[in-house]
């Protein structure tokens, strides 16, 4: 079941053509969206349980992290920061909770919408350390752009969150595009280049590599 994943189907094989448009009026127009109640409190719980148990420790946000399986990873690969972890699903946190004999101290998994999550994070004046995003929806139609998180509105505050940005995807494009939206919000220099992890963070990466997928990663210094 593991090795007989599908590559993204699409007919775009560059940038998008309207990329360049959509990102500059996503930073000439405020993202105004009301945030959800539920993720004020979730936002609110998560931020009191970070000061309480590692307040000044420098933060690991595993952004859509499924299970929490990276998050997990994430934690025991770095014991001085503070992880946290945002999932929309309830069901596959729980999962992952379940599935752990033993929760470190300095990981925290919470479910809210990302999209909430990263405003509030902005509007407290919080800075990352580092930010994973580990194989996001690619959406690969020629029509899907919007829902790529660089073609969303919340893309600048994601990236005004600083720290390290990390990303993975199976799908080359994905990346390409990310990088150049960086680099033209940000005129950070950010390249897509082929990648082959020793241990995979996420169930999608180990069924992308036993199904012999390509896979691809960008690393940029947003601090």
């Amino acid at each position: 079941m593991y090795g007989n994943s599908r590559l993204p189907a699409s007919a775009q094989t560059g940038v998008h053509a309207h990329l360049a448009m959509l990102l500059d009026r996503h930073v000439n127009v405020p993202f105004r969206k009301p945030y959800a109640d539920y993720n004020r409190s979730a936002f609110a719980a998560s931020f009191e349980r970070f000061q309480r148990v590692a307040a000044g420790a420098p933060l690991i946000l595993d952004s859509c992290c499924g299970v929490g399986e990276s998050s997990l990873l994430l934690a025991s690969a770095f014991p001085a920061h503070y992880v946290i972890g945002v999932d929309q699903s309830a069901s596959r946190l729980a999962r992952g909770k379940g599935r752990a004999a033993e929760w470190p101290a300095n990981l925290d998994l919470v479910r809210a919408d990302v999209v909430d999550y990263w405003r509030l994070l902005h509007d407290a004046g919080v800075t990352l350390d580092r930010h994973y995003l580990l194989y996001p929806n690619p959406w690969p139609k020629v029509g899907h752009l919007s829902r790529r998180w660089h073609g969303h509105p919340v893309f600048p505050t994601l990236l005004a969150l600083g720290g390290v940005l990390e990303c993975r995807s199976n799908w080359p494009v994905y990346l390409m595009e990310l990088c150049f939206a960086v680099h033209r919000l940000t005129q950070r220099a950010a390249l897509c280049e082929p990648y082959l992890p020793e241990q995979p963070l996420t169930p999608f990466e180990r069924k992308y590599v036993a199904s012999d997928h390509r896979l691809f990663r960008t690393v940029i210094d947003l601090a």
